[in-house]
């Protein structure tokens, strides 16, 4: 500012001196004055909008802010302007035995096997976009290899609730755990973890409402709530009043110096099977048979995060460690043999699995990857009908090894490149190949932390 005013005297003073007169000066030292106080304003301007800033940034850290549901804008949307996007995936896979078998000891429940050879995968198209200045609506449809079109997401949540709420409506993945609420392109590996795969059937979607609430405080937390039809598994679609699950969740997170960042965090859900069928269940008189059951499912879990990059910047080296674990409980009644025997007494099965991994970003644009899996069937509570029928104990453990190498030629594109040592079918092993491809066309807002 001052620079600028001797330079301002500098340029006038020898025309002053050869024709100004008393009232050129005069109005030579009103317009440098008008310059200072304009200069003076504006620099008072930009440090009040400084520490506002640094006063919000308090507020909610930095670490968290991407991935606060409340929050309106994603990326690529104005108001009232659509955002569209679409992911285009594909796969080839390479395995051993039959990917149609199930991790022992977990028949009864989901089951959804990989695709062996050459495959489309699923495209996804993504619209979102504001609907007024109180709600904001998001759709995602996957686009099925095999022709027809599936509803992921198709919700609606408020925009201008205060005080930390955020309110939202419709079909959505649940928020219990870490990795549920993440889309297929977003996985660090080409699957789910093998306790996902048994317990959620790869994801928990739900028909509801779901809450949440952030805390003012310097530290991220949140806790939610959500009140479902049941449909995602292990719920059983229902034509009822009333709600047919529930889940709780709370998460913390925070900075730790300018390179560190962490959350943790807790859920529990709770649903009801009705009449869910296996089929080629083994029992203990060595046959396959197919077994009902009916009753209640409540899971707790545990997740954990850290990530690590130098400074905070991602562009060549970063780190990310997560895990996952889940408890089930399941009680209630089973029909052994519902085509031959036909028995049904009570029943009773605690059940867990765990995963953990970590994805190192040794160099811009490459990253490699391992995982661990494990799963524990548990021993099951049989009734006194059965007994001499269903398998209380397999005396296995399922678990699986994975190795992963992918590069993101952009922000748009990825190709990745794994092997899996799949141990969870005993006496079964199996050695499994992915390649893959991830491609984002439009705009794509930002992924959860």
């Amino acid at each position: 500012m001052f620079k600028y005013t001797a330079l301002c005297v500098a340029l006038f003073a020898p025309l002053c001196a050869h024709a100004a007169n008393d009232e050129d000066l005069r109005a030579i030292r009103d317009e440098i004055q008008q310059l200072k106080d304009s200069y003076e304003q504006r620099i008072a301007q930009l440090e009040q909008r400084l520490q506002q800033a640094e006063s919000d940034s308090k507020a909610t850290p930095a670490s968290t802010t991407a991935q606060q549901p409340g929050r309106a804008t994603a990326s690529g949307e104005s108001a009232f302007n659509p955002a569209v996007s679409l992911i285009l995936s594909g796969t080839y896979g390479e395995f051993q035995r039959d990917p149609a078998i199930p991790a022992t000891g977990f028949t009864m429940l989901a089951h959804t096997p990989p695709e062996q050879g050459f495959n489309l995968g699923e495209s996804e198209l993504g619209i979102s976009a504001s609907i007024d200045p109180q709600f904001r609506g998001v759709a995602t449809f996957a686009l099925d290899p095999a022709g027809g079109i599936g509803v992921e997401n198709a919700f609606v949540q408020t925009t201008a609730l205060g005080s930390g709420l955020n309110f939202k409506f419709g079909r959505y993945f649940s928020g219990l755990g870490y990795l549920n609420e993440q889309h297929a392109h977003a996985w660090d590996f080409v699957d789910q973890p093998l306790v996902y795969r048994t317990f959620w059937d790869n994801q928990l979607g739900e028909d509801g409402v779901q809450l949440r609430w952030l805390a003012p405080t310097d530290t991220f937390m949140e806790l939610g709530a959500e009140l479902g039809r049941g449909r995602g598994f292990p719920g059983s679609d229902r034509q009822k009043n009333g709600a047919g699950s529930g889940v709780l969740f709370a998460h913390a997170g925070d900075d730790i110096g300018a390179s560190n960042s962490w959350r943790a965090g807790i859920s529990l859900h709770e649903t009801r099977r009705e009449n869910a069928q296996a089929d080629g269940v083994p029992d203990l008189n060595g046959n396959g048979v197919s077994n009902r059951f009916s009753g209640d499912s409540r899971t707790a879990g545990l997740d954990f995060v850290w990530k690590y990059a130098p400074g905070g910047n991602t562009a060549n080296t970063s780190f990310k460690l997560q895990g996952e674990y889940f408890r089930r409980k399941e009680s209630g009644s089973l029909t052994y043999d519902t085509a031959g025997a036909n028995i049904t007494d009570s029943y009773a099965v605690t059940q867990s699995g765990w995963y953990l991994q970590g994805v190192y970003q040794f160099m811009s644009r490459w990253r490699a990857g391992l995982r661990y899996d494990r799963l524990d069937s548990g021993t099951a509570q049989v009734g006194a009908l059965n007994a001499a029928n269903i398998i209380s104990s397999y005396g296995y453990t399922p678990t699986r090894s994975t190795v992963m190498l992918d590069y993101s030629p952009s922000e748009f594109s990825r190709l990745r490149m794994q092997f899996a040592q799949d141990k969870s079918r005993q006496e079964l092993t199996d050695n499994q190949l992915f390649l893959q491809y991830v491609m984002s066309l439009g705009a794509h807002g930002a992924h959860q932390f």
